[in-house]
């Protein structure tokens, strides 16, 4: 694992407390009953409804076999450096109107490329200003001008997810945006806790990321909400968490508990809802539907985590404001070995998690367009930062910097690429190496995370003025705030 603390491990730890403790809390809640559990036949929302879904691909995901040049002279190129790492080029997915094809993984997303509604965005990565090799190579590595702690997993992960190039920033620009905007919800996370969604005060809203994680069993259990010592368990607390503290702390600890037991109240019912199960949607479960197991479980981690998302934004209504932000993640994209097996494309680490991400952002989408909510929902993708273009002994590739992310949604301006896609020259322009034993292809990004966040943010809602304050970085960036790919 590479995250300090992994999604998967979170939610492992969350599933089981809740287990262990679901009769006690579901009468301390007040859930409610099946009546008030369902999604209703139509998603109510408001007409200026908009939600940002972010992908964090942690361990750092080979860009350079997401997106691959097809043009003979580049083609080329990348495939005498990446060698038994190269995809063949017959294997590549065509997008139609440019020089580049789609790992075959990532199948489940060529229908949105055909409608023009994905898009590449080139060399992305942790920048405080726009950078030359020779201005980067010219700077001490200490140099507050150069990212700190480059090549780290977690030093990236925060910096990504923060907008901060020195990982020291508690909140992430997430959560300052949601504050900015004065979003009803936090920054919403079924992937665990989250940098990114962290304000100075607020922790991000983290839910279960599979549906009817430890609610539904007892939600809908009549037994359990008539239960009386559960109840006047509920009444104490309630006269406890209300009743003045003595200091700050205790304040906002009460303060804490009274919003949980509040969202519990609100949201319960909607994170309860399983495929197949009372108040789902059938637009969802259909869209879903590839991913789903006899008993209506979802197959992938990733298919669980988004599913649950659609649930929450057809469910905007209850859910409560009509801008939300949505954090879902996918781990194990450190690659290092065993990344490909030579000669066949679909097989091997790397393809595996392309399929896994391509097949849960394919279905979500779908589910989005069945909702004819595709045009108020972007998705995105983050992660650490890049792989090297040269392969290592091991079958795999090694820690980088600029990196190749995906932008999906009804709103995007899809069909063709944004960014500056690198030259393929080991020592080139764009590789931060000079001596021999460093021309690994690390690529020296030319589009900085302030960039990516402030297009996003823009059409989100935000003010010039509200981006220069979420994202620290971006007026070093002059005029070229935006990419346009909204």
């Amino acid at each position: 694992m590479n995250r300090k603390t992994p999604a998967a491990a979170l939610s492992m730890n969350r599933r089981q407390w809740l287990l262990r403790n679901s009769a006690g809390l579901a009468g301390a809640l007040g859930l409610g009953t099946v009546a008030n559990l369902t999604l209703g036949t139509k998603p109510a929302r408001a007409g200026d409804y908009q939600a940002l879904v972010c992908i964090f691909l942690y361990g750092g995901n080979d860009g350079l076999n997401t997106i691959v040049p097809t043009d003979t002279a580049r083609y080329n190129q990348y495939a005498a450096v990446r060698r038994g790492l190269a995809l063949p080029r017959t294997s590549l997915l065509p997008m139609t109107g440019i020089n580049y094809g789609m790992h075959p993984s990532l199948s489940a997303l060529a229908p949105a490329w055909a409608e023009g509604k994905l898009a590449p965005v080139f060399n992305l990565g942790t920048l405080v200003r726009p950078m030359s090799k020779a201005q980067f190579r010219a700077l001490p590595g200490s140099s507050s001008e150069i990212p700190s702690n480059l090549f780290s997993h977690s030093d990236q992960q925060i910096e990504w997810e923060t907008g901060h190039t020195h990982a020291m920033s508690r909140s992430g620009w997430g959560g300052r945006a949601s504050a900015a905007l004065q979003t009803v919800n936090p920054v919403i996370s079924v992937a665990g806790s989250t940098r990114f969604g962290l304000t100075e005060t607020i922790s991000p809203l983290v839910l279960p990321d599979t549906p009817g994680d430890g609610f539904g069993a007892w939600v809908l259990a009549a037994d359990v909400q008539q239960y009386a010592p559960f109840i006047a368990r509920k009444d104490a607390l309630n006269v406890l968490y209300a009743s003045g503290q003595d200091t700050e702390l205790g304040e906002a600890y009460a303060t804490a508990q009274r919003n949980a037991f509040s969202v519990s109240e609100r949201l319960g019912g909607l994170v309860a809802i399983e495929p197949g199960g009372t108040g789902a949607l059938a637009a969802i479960d259909t869209a879903f539907a590839p991913l789903m197991a006899g008993q209506g479980e979802l197959t992938t981690g990733l298919a669980g985590q988004l599913y649950q998302i659609a649930k929450l934004i057809a469910g905007s209504a209850t859910v409560g404001g009509d801008k939300q932000m949505f954090f879902a993640a996918l781990d194990g994209f450190d690659t290092h070995g065993n990344q490909l097996v030579a000669g066949a494309p679909t097989t091997g680490n790397h393809a595996n998690l392309l399929k896994e991400l391509g097949d849960a952002l394919g279905a979500f989408y779908a589910a989005m367009k069945a909702l004819q909510l595709d045009d108020a929902v972007t998705a995105f993708t983050q992660s650490d930062f890049g792989r090297t273009f040269t392969p290592n002994n091991s079958t795999g590739t090694d820690h980088a910097w600029g990196n190749t992310h995906l932008v999906l949604g009804g709103a995007v301006n899809g069909g063709t690429s944004y960014g500056t896609f690198p030259e393929l020259a080991l020592g080139g322009i764009n590789d931060v190496g000079v001596d021999s034993w460093e021309l690994q292809g690390r690529w020296l990004p030319t589009t900085s995370v302030d960039q990516y966040a402030a297009t996003l943010l823009a059409w989100f809602g935000a003010s010039d003025a509200q981006l220069n304050s979420v994202l620290p970085n971006l007026t070093n960036f002059g005029a070229n705030r935006g990419l346009g790919f909204l």
